[in-house]
């Protein structure tokens, strides 16, 4: 299986000059590749450049036994937003926010970082849409359903409803990426695959939104 030490030889790089044009330091990146500190969404945004990766490619690279991405020819290191032409550089109204979500607590929970980690062209089904966002899959506890690495499209206007994959933002910041199943008197019901297939309860108290999931788009 294919490593991030791997990545970055193949790449030609050393651990020092990956820091360099990562912004970074080599002790940040030795910890990346023993796996002492695991792969965020904005570690693979500032990694997949150098190592001519796209960032979706390095999500599942937690540490040494990590699964094998899909590989391209290494190429010139380049501004996290200018990796692809359609990605806008800034915001417009035809864009729309990737929003950072980092792994971390327990659950498969995440956390908002602050602001867009990235821009996205929005997909026709939301140009008229309202604030939608776009935001990785991290862990596997919606599998086979959303995978990581996938890219949700979000509408944060759209009312879920049952079966409807949604985005579960607690006021505590952490993030539910979980499945819809019906609302309690105090509570929403969501539902998840594994480590089992389960339902489970979040008190109304806990949540500050509950967002719709409408698409996904493929690493």
């Amino acid at each position: 299986m294919t490593t991030m030490r791997e990545l970055r030889q193949a790449a030609g790089l050393s651990q020092e000059k990956l820091a360099e044009l990562a912004g970074t330091s080599q002790p940040q990146i030795n910890k990346l590749e023993t796996g002492q500190r695991k792969m965020t969404v904005d570690w693979a945004v500032k990694l997949a450049g150098p190592l001519g990766v796209e960032p979706a490619a390095l999500l599942g690279l937690d540490g040494p036994a990590a699964h094998a991405p899909q590989l391209r020819p290494a190429r010139p290191a380049l501004p996290p937003l200018l990796r692809a032409a359609t990605v806008p550089q800034t915001q417009t109204a035809a864009s729309m926010p990737v929003r950072a979500a980092a792994r971390g607590g327990v659950d498969q929970e995440m956390f908002l970082e602050d602001g867009p980690i990235d821009w996205i062209t929005r997909p026709d089904y939301l140009k008229n849409a309202r604030d939608p966002y776009a935001m990785y899959v991290v862990g596997e506890s919606m599998m086979p359903r959303f995978r990581p690495a996938q890219l949700l499209h979000v509408n944060p206007h759209k009312p879920p409803s049952p079966g409807a994959g949604v985005v579960v933002v607690k006021r505590n910041r952490a993030v539910l990426v979980k499945e819809f199943v019906r609302r309690s008197p105090d509570a929403v019901i969501l539902r998840e695959y594994r480590p089992a297939d389960r339902e489970f309860s979040v008190p109304l108290e806990e949540i500050d939104t509950l967002h719709t999931v409408v698409g996904l788009q493929e690493p």
